[in-house]
């Protein structure tokens, strides 16, 4: 292939976010067009390693995928366009690559159906995949520097990712998956077993009532810590504005924690995003 038909790698980040993370995607664009691209390559590398059991037939494919990505940042990527645009961006803005290690060890846990042991796991496990994207975005956004955002990134990518697995009950819950903590659960004397086969009982709606206010602490400590960031980073943290309106919505009459996807509808939610913007820079004005 001539080196002018060579893909762009950085569009072809943006197509796999867009594909499969359409929150983030859309969040991106409240991002300026120089630093966009390469938060979006960072966004398609976790869509891409999010989605690894989806596309596999058994967890040792899903442990070997994950290998392969291990060796793709490493630089034997075979030319797979995410791939690349991450390991340039990486290379770009001189990110730690501990980070993306611990995120991939993380999501071996994904490939299996072993539960979530306690809600300090749960927290570890959300801390190294959704809170080090937002670090990760955030050092893109402050030109490689540590914008001393370690604290916000932490609270706030444990809110979003909560709430991210609080949505996706209904998928996990059919195959047999959980990220539903077994010490939350025992609180509450809630069955496993009756959420896999489709029961909602007032046990179960009480560990989702613990992990939504669990869920908005961290969100309020994330927004006390953003308030003396960098204006400069703070887009890193917009898709944060999706997370009370996704809360609210468990909370609606009606609502079957295993049967109902909860959704937002197309037009609310870059008006959304658009406003948790403004909040960011309203608080950084007063910061």
């Amino acid at each position: 292939m001539a080196e002018s038909e060579t893909p762009d790698p950085f569009a072809a980040a943006a197509t796999a976010v867009r594909e499969h993370d359409r929150d983030r995607y859309v969040a991106d664009f409240f991002i300026g067009e120089r630093s966009r691209r390469y938060v979006l390559a960072l966004h398609a590398f976790n869509a891409e390693v999010a989605r690894v059991r989806d596309v596999v037939s058994e967890p040792a494919v899903g442990e070997i995928r994950l290998q392969w990505w291990r060796e793709a940042l490493a630089g034997n990527d075979g030319g797979h366009p995410v791939a690349r645009a991450v390991r340039q961006t990486i290379a770009g803005f001189n990110l730690p690559m501990e980070p993306f290690r611990r995120l991939l060890e993380a999501r071996t846990f994904d490939l299996y159906d072993d539960p979530m042991p306690t809600l300090n796991d749960l927290e570890g496990y959300v801390g190294e995949t959704s809170s080090a994207l937002i670090q990760m975005a955030a050092i893109v956004l402050a030109g490689g520097r540590d914008p001393g955002t370690a604290e916000a990134a932490g609270h706030g990518g444990v809110a979003y990712a909560i709430t991210g697995l609080l949505r996706s009950l209904p998928i996990h819950a059919r195959r047999g998956q959980q990220y539903l903590p077994r010490d939350v659960m025992a609180v509450h004397g809630a069955d496993a077993a009756e959420m896999f086969a489709g029961r909602t009982g007032e046990a179960l709606r009480a560990v989702l009532g613990d992990l939504r206010a669990r869920a908005r602490d961290h969100l309020a400590k994330a927004q006390q810590a953003l308030a003396g960031a960098p204006s400069e980073v703070k887009p890193a943290f917009v898709p944060l504005g999706l997370v009370e309106p996704y809360l609210a919505r468990m909370e609606w009459p009606g609502y079957d924690p295993l049967r109902t996807l909860v959704s937002l509808p197309a037009w609310g939610r870059p008006w959304l995003l658009w406003r948790a913007s403004r909040r960011l820079q309203v608080s950084g004005r007063r910061g």
